[in-house]
């Protein structure tokens, strides 16, 4: 018998996601949401996506493509805390790339800033950080989002409480 990742979301919570969506307008969408909301470690592994795939009865090309699409969909396990870093045009003018390199050293990444970039997890699964296009919030550039919450105008001294209040919690 084939070994099952332990963080699949168990057959009977899929099963009972599945349900509540089928036949709705975006079925495939919302049941990957909640399923990647499931997973303790919000992501979809590629098990999760085939069984999804299955149980819909949509091909695993549709369901990959949207999983992939989508910027908030994870392939990867995720930090309990995520650390968002804007590298738009006005914050990185204003120092976003800074900001990323400050989040790797006060959280003691053992990382490149290139692969912060890509999207980074420590390997406790404690920290995931990632860097979007733009926020949206150019006037208040540099902007960051910690566990969703926008943080705006971040210099390296406002940087330093909010990472500080979120290791603490």
């Amino acid at each position: 018998m084939e070994a099952v990742s332990p963080y699949v979301v168990a057959e009977p919570v899929l099963d009972q996601i599945v349900e509540q969506y089928r036949d709705r307008p975006g079925m495939l969408l919302s049941t990957l949401e909640a399923v990647q909301e499931a997973n303790p470690l919000k992501f979809l592994p590629v098990e999760t996506l085939v069984q999804v795939s299955r149980k819909l009865s949509v091909p695993m090309t549709q369901v990959y493509s949207v999983a992939t699409f989508y910027s908030f969909f994870n392939l990867k396990p995720q930090g309990r805390h995520a650390i968002v870093v804007c590298r738009g045009t006005a914050c990185h003018t204003k120092g976003s790339r800074e900001l990323l390199n400050s989040v790797g050293h006060i959280l003691g990444f053992g990382c490149e800033p290139d692969e912060m970039e890509q999207g980074y997890t420590t390997s406790d699964n404690e920290f995931t950080i990632k860097t979007v296009a733009c926020f949206g919030q150019c006037a208040q550039a540099p902007v960051i989002a910690v566990d969703g919450v926008i943080h705006s105008n971040v210099n390296a001294q406002k940087l330093i409480k909010i990472l500080k209040k979120v290791k603490s919690s």
